[in-house]
């Protein structure tokens, strides 16, 4: 899967970056190397849910796939 990234200069110093696909998935770094790093644990973390706050029934499946 490949996804944009907008990348964007912090007034503060450092970069902060969205993910427009993923709604609300956003991460900064005080180094571009540390943006980069973050943006995935942001991915990752934005895409990971918890099934446990699921209700699955008898006849339901739960599978992993990779896109």
């Amino acid at each position: 899967m490949k996804l944009k990234v907008i990348v964007h200069e912090a007034e503060e110093g450092g970069y902060w970056a969205e993910v427009p696909a993923i709604p609300g998935c956003a991460t900064q770094g005080d180094t571009f190397d540390l943006l980069l790093s973050n943006i995935y644990e942001a991915v990752e973390g934005c895409l990971s849910v918890d099934i446990q706050d699921i209700d699955i029934l008898e006849n339901d499946k739960i599978m992993e796939i990779a896109v």
